[in-house]
């Protein structure tokens, strides 16, 4: 208990005297107690000083959270031989009840469903050649109300063609892909980004955000680069994803941008970086640059496609990346390295108390 005392003497210059006897109490509280890990709980097995009412001051007091995890990590984790990427994800934990602050309905990944709970986000520094993931900032998710959708008003088809004419409405311009209007989920994310970025302060060089399906979309990416980041992230399975054009160009009108639509199942050889076989799945890695219509620059695209020999039943993941120079083999393992920040959620709940501290 000694050697875990001394890691915490990076936090004097952050914390109190006072803050950060009671932090050492907790810590040793929640390591050697049994059963929920709870106000009342922690108290009974505190030493001389760690009183329930003690406990309450702790949790009441504001704290700079991010400052000491980025400390301790630069103190006792950091290694600059490493390379290191920025990691988000959510966690949902389950609530009844209807006086939680921010208590909602959201989908549970493990159970597959929609549930009332809490949700939380985090972001974590991944350590690439440790392989683990380091907690940086978490915070709770606030879903606002959403307003209803608005009526629609059925019109016939021979009104949509007496007055308008077909085509694009006169005076009417393209519209600047890269201008997006960010939902509360994004801002909350571009909050945190620039607070953890700010903390590093230069100290610890990333280029890569990682996050799942969830932010595969043209506004998250947008918002990752104003970060000053590249997004690395997956695409849904049947995303319109455009080869780059073949036909050479005609001298007249703009030049071609789209050319023919990618078929995962069908994807010329040329584009093939590897092919594993184990047992009787197939792997066939196939890397290409793509255009979607929903986002402004090309992406850098990853296919897996998995062929079963027995059934000869196909299915495949479409990874990407805004960084064209990323080759496949490092796009997957550093989108692989995403799951690391799952091992921080089952600490917290199963250890921390995020289950049991719902107040």
């Amino acid at each position: 208990m000694l050697e875990i005392i001394s890691l915490f003497t990076v936090f004097s210059p952050h914390l109190s005297t006072a803050t950060l006897r009671q932090f050492c109490e907790i810590v040793f509280a929640v390591l050697a107690m049994t059963g929920g890990v709870t106000m009342r709980n922690i108290s009974r097995w505190t030493s001389k000083g760690g009183s329930y009412r003690t406990i309450q001051r702790f949790y009441n007091t504001l704290i700079p959270w991010g400052t000491l995890c980025w400390v301790f990590f630069r103190t006792h984790l950091f290694d600059p031989e490493s390379v290191y990427l920025l990691a988000g994800d959510e966690s949902i934990v389950a609530k009844s009840g209807d006086k939680t602050h921010g208590l909602s309905r959201f989908f549970s990944s493990t159970l597959g469903k929609t549930i009332p709970g809490l949700a939380f986000f985090a972001l974590s520094i991944i350590s690439v050649k440790a392989r683990r993931s380091y907690p940086m900032l978490m915070e709770q998710s606030v879903r606002g109300k959403t307003s209803p959708p608005p009526e629609e008003v059925p019109v016939s088809k021979t009104s949509q063609t007496e007055g308008n004419p077909p085509g694009c409405p006169k005076g009417s311009k393209n519209r600047n892909k890269t201008e997006v209007i960010l939902n509360d989920t994004l801002k909350q994310l571009q909050s945190m980004l620039k607070t953890v970025l700010a903390t590093l302060n230069g100290f610890l060089r990333i280029e890569y955000f990682l996050c799942d399906g969830y932010f595969g979309n043209n506004p998250a990416l947008q918002m990752v680069r104003d970060c000053g980041l590249h997004l690395i992230s997956k695409l849904r399975r049947d995303a319109a994803l455009y080869l780059p054009p073949t036909t050479p160009y005609q001298g007249r009108g703009c030049p071609a941008v789209y050319g023919e639509r990618l078929n995962p199942k069908e994807i010329d050889e040329n584009y093939r970086v590897s092919t594993q076989t184990q047992g009787n799945i197939t792997t066939e890695v196939y890397q290409m640059e793509c255009r979607h219509k929903r986002f402004p620059d090309p992406l850098n695209v990853v296919c897996l496609l998995k062929t079963d020999a027995k059934t000869q039943e196909t299915s495949h993941v479409l990874l990407f990346s805004s960084d064209l120079e990323l080759d496949a083999e490092t796009l997957i393992d550093y989108y692989a390295l995403r799951f690391q920040i799952e091992f921080n959620f089952r600490d917290a709940k199963q250890f921390w108390g995020l289950d049991d501290f719902i107040n």
